[in-house]
């Protein structure tokens, strides 16, 4: 994805910090452009081994470099390799036969305009590398203050530094065509370096600077996708989908490049699904095109009066439309009865309203069936019907209105009559 932590130096790493493979590994490593040598097991002389290798730089950008020393080369090893005015470090992708076949893919000749391979890259190259590395991140900062400063409509996106440090790319999207005349003097002189400007659109943007999609995964163009195809909303309307700007557009802001993948299977099965454009008449009303099923080959139509949706298979659906262009209107759709009916998406289902005159509810009698009370015992009713007993009322609490007064006597005068008393008898 072009993360700082990826093991490929595409983003800025010169080594790997994990299994130290150089992002050349089979589980996916950076997952940014990989390839497999599915022909690397072949057993060929050296002789007749292809001397041209696939090279890998910076943001997925892939070269092709030939091995005139015959230098003993494995994927993922760094060289050094001839660009114009100067050299270059990058890592190998590719050997073999099969960077034949990927020559002929891209439509590139084996012929003198070639450049070679210089050497395998050495511990001084990659240390020097990587002090030419830490200058991209400032430059493109600077960069960017200075286009302010310019009043420029663009937007510097990635700088990418040459590894013998004379020269510098910078990568940047713009609607219009800008005039940077002033702003490569103003490089030119502040960095000492020769600049390169390089306009990309918004979809290679996003592929350089990675991502995740909305389905979960990783952008197709950061990862697999290398030519991208114009795309319309008529993909969109054949795929039955809503036009929802918010739900089309990528991380660029252009429509999904993955509205295209299944575009032609839609466009094959719509050949035997006939087009509606007028309501369909019968008897009982116009019948108006609400959905179709294209896979299955069924539309569902709906009248005016009624709330559902009909099922209606295509081929009843062009002799209607034929009848109807006589001044034919058929008496019904023929709808299919092993079809489902489907109600409208916008309006809710009716609830079914609860009866208001309800039966009433049998008495629980302790009577068998076949019994009249009538003919009971009256031993069988004390069994059956015991007599309830009455609870007693609650006895109000006590208060002082309803306790009676206590006598009040006087303690000193009863001790003096008990007195007395007991003197007499003496």
């Amino acid at each position: 994805m072009g993360c700082g932590s990826c093991s490929s130096g595409s983003c800025g790493t010169a080594t790997s910090p994990g299994c130290k493979n150089n992002g050349a590994c089979h589980t996916g490593g950076c997952n940014k452009l990989n390839s497999f040598d599915w022909l690397g097991d072949m057993d060929l002389p050296s002789e007749q081994k292809f001397d041209i290798v696939e090279v890998k730089f910076k943001g997925g950008k892939k070269e092709f470099f030939r091995n005139t020393e015959k230098l003993p080369l494995f994927t993922g090893d760094p060289v050094v390799v001839e660009v114009q005015n100067g050299y270059h470090i990058g890592y190998v992708s590719l050997q073999g036969e099969i960077v034949r076949l990927q020559m002929l893919k891209k439509s590139v000749d084996d012929n003198e305009t070639v450049r070679q391979i210089y050497r395998v890259a050495t511990k001084r190259d990659q240390e020097k590398w990587e002090q030419v590395l830490k200058r991209e991140l400032p430059t493109m900062y600077r960069t960017r203050e200075i286009i302010r400063e310019l009043k420029l409509e663009m937007k510097l996106t990635d700088v990418e530094f040459q590894a013998d440090n004379t020269k510098a790319t910078f990568y940047y999207s713009a609607d219009d065509r800008v005039d940077f005349r002033e702003l490569i003097k103003i490089l030119a002189s502040e960095f000492k370096i020769r600049v390169e400007m390089r306009q990309i659109s918004l979809r290679q943007e996003a592929s350089r600077l990675g991502g995740i999609g909305s389905c979960g995964r990783e952008l197709c163009c950061s990862t697999w996708l290398t030519d991208f195809k114009s795309v319309s909303t008529a993909a969109a309307r054949y795929q039955n989908l809503s036009l929802n700007p918010s739900k089309l557009s990528g991380q660029c802001g252009r429509l999904k490049c993955c509205l295209n993948y299944e575009l032609e299977t839609y466009l094959d099965a719509l050949v035997d699904i006939p087009k509606v454009e007028i309501p369909l008449k019968t008897i009982k009303g116009d019948a108006q095109l609400e959905k179709v099923d294209i896979f299955k080959k069924i539309l569902w139509f709906s009248f005016v009066s009624e709330s559902t949706w009909h099922p209606v298979p295509s081929k009843r659906v062009a002799e209607i439309i034929n009848l109807n262009k006589k001044g034919i209107a058929v008496d019904s759709l023929n709808v299919d009865p092993n079809l489902t009916v489907q109600p409208p998406l916008d309006k809710k289902p009716e609830r079914k309203k609860r009866p208001t005159n309800r039966p009433a509810k049998a008495k629980r009698t302790n009577i068998k069936a076949g019994e009249e009370k009538a003919n009971v015992s009256p031993e069988t009713k004390k069994k059956r019907y015991p007599k309830k007993r009455r609870r007693k009322p609650a006895t109000p609490p006590k208060t002082q209105q309803n306790q009676k007064p206590k006598p009040t006597t006087n303690k000193r005068k009863n001790n003096n009559n008990n007195n007395n008393s007991n003197n007499k008898k003496r």
